[in-house]
């Protein structure tokens, strides 16, 4: 831990220690002044559906919030709203924090369980959701602050997907098509890019980081995506598919196995292959995923009209990307992009517009229970709209509901509404933390939405940014990852 101090010996900042540096244990002296401060900032962003250039946030000093110890981890939910983030305990509900931010703000997924990025006119923004553990020894500490913006910015002309993967998360930049990865576990330090890829084009894409150094990015211009690559950690490209029309979205499934979307199917990356596996229609889109480590199968939307203004699907798809299979399974009602979630047995979670919670056995392919939530409700014509989410966190989904400013809390074992508070603003876009340990290796997708921004297709917008399907230099896509 280094302490950052002003002339008269006050704390401004607490930081952690990077790699680089030998780490050894604190004395009870330094961990009580390290628990005592960290700088706390508020940012603004603005977005807009054409991928604008977006105005710098303007950031303004707080006073230092104060870290407390805590008897277990503490979960927090991020909700954005005209006008910021909220922070809400995600166990009681009650508002622990509020970070101001103008125009239309997106959230995605850090992959350190703490920090959560703000796309900003200077990149991604890193929030700091206050509340996190470190290990010691055989057991971990936890520890809860005021959440803040920290002041970072990973630089980017026009902030995309992010995307957390193999304990790494790769920032893609649709204005430069520049790709930076970091180790998500560090990701608040301010350690250099483990790796950084330039794309031939920029475009609207997706990068996905893995474990070997490896990355699986698009293929596309401004003008349109035809596919992806796999690129290896010295930058040559190992194989690529450009079979793949419209390319949008991804998740990762058990083994490492990679979905992403197309207008015509879907491409599955098992290792250095890529498998096309076709849609049963002509024209079957498939722009946003959600994928679990627990299953082998994606869950995926399925758009079937080409000449939709805004189609509103009723069948989900179920890619299982072992055999390299695709079903569809009919739901009683319509959905959106911000409606698909998984729970941590790897079922598959569709919130629809009956205001119920559609239950799926993937490997059955069928819904097993609807769990009622909210009243029944209609998408809105424009994806920047609030709509009601579903984003599962902790053994739980955490479902909003605009119509009366609701967060409510699901227990999908039990079937029922566990607890629900009511804002003071209209909940948009619904993100959150653990509050853990940061996960070194292995499979860590926040959806993540993610979901997977968490970015959204929902005929106007995917996986949490949007993707209009009828007119490529209409791209801004979300993350449900």
């Amino acid at each position: 831990m280094i302490l950052i101090l002003d002339e008269e010996g006050r704390v401004l900042r607490a930081m952690t220690t990077t790699r680089k540096t030998a780490k050894k244990p604190l004395s009870a002296l330094a961990l009580t002044m390290a628990l005592s401060v960290v700088l706390a900032s508020c940012a603004d962003s603005s977005a807009s559906e054409n991928n604008d250039a977006q105005t710098p946030a303007e950031t303004t000093e707080t006073e230092p919030a104060q870290a407390q110890e805590a008897s277990a981890r503490t979960p927090r939910i991020a909700v954005t709203y005209e006008g910021g983030v909220k922070y809400l305990d995600a166990l009681t509900l009650e508002e622990v924090g509020d970070t101001a931010a103008q125009g239309f703000i997106r959230l995605n997924q850090a992959g350190d369980n703490r920090h959560l990025f703000l796309s900003t006119g200077g990149g991604f923004e890193l929030l700091d959701a206050g509340a996190w553990a470190q290990a010691h020894g055989d057991h971990a500490h936890y520890y809860t602050q005021t959440p803040a913006s920290t002041g970072v910015v990973k630089e980017a002309t026009t902030p995309g997907h992010a995307v957390v993967h193999d304990g790494l998360t790769a920032l893609f930049d649709d204005g430069t098509g520049k790709v930076d990865v970091y180790e998500s576990a560090h990701i608040a330090e301010g350690e250099e890019p483990v790796m950084t890829w330039q794309a031939p084009e920029a475009h609207h894409g997706v990068a996905v980081p893995r474990a070997d150094g490896s990355l699986v990015v698009t293929i596309g211009t401004e003008e349109e995506r035809t596919g992806v690559a796999i690129i290896a950690a010295d930058g040559s490209t190992v194989t690529e598919n450009t079979e793949c029309p419209g390319v949008h979205g991804e998740a990762a499934a058990q083994d490492g196995r990679i979905v992403v979307g197309c207008q015509d199917g879907v491409l599955i990356i098992d290792g250095d292959t890529i498998t096309k596996v076709e849609s049963p229609d002509d024209y079957g889109r498939i722009g946003n995923q959600s994928g679990s480590p627990e299953s082998p199968i994606v869950l995926g939307d399925y758009k079937s009209d080409p000449d939709a203004d805004l189609e509103r699907p009723t069948r989900i798809s179920l890619i299982n990307t072992e055999t390299a299979e695709l079903q569809l399974v009919d739901i009683p009602s319509s959905y959106t992009f911000r409606s698909l979630a998984r729970d941590d047995d790897g079922n598959a979670l569709v919130l629809g517009t009956d205001g119920a919670i559609h239950v799926i056995d993937p490997v059955k392919a069928k819904v097993t229970t609807s769990i009622p939530v909210i009243e029944a409700w209609e998408e809105p014509e424009e994806w920047q709209k609030p709509r009601p989410t579903i984003f599962f966190l902790d053994g739980m989904a955490y479902v909003t509901d605009p119509a009366t400013n609701r967060v409510i809390i699901v227990d999908t074992v039990a079937g029922e509404v566990w607890k629900e508070a009511t804002l003071e603003v209209t909940p948009n876009e619904l993100n959150g933390i653990t509050g853990g340990e940061p996960s070194h290796e292995g499979h860590d997708h926040g959806e993540e939405d993610h979901a997977e921004d968490d970015h959204a297709d929902e005929e106007h917008g995917d996986d949490e940014h949007t993707d209009d399907e009828h007119a490529e230099d209409h791209e801004h896509d979300g993350h449900d990852h």
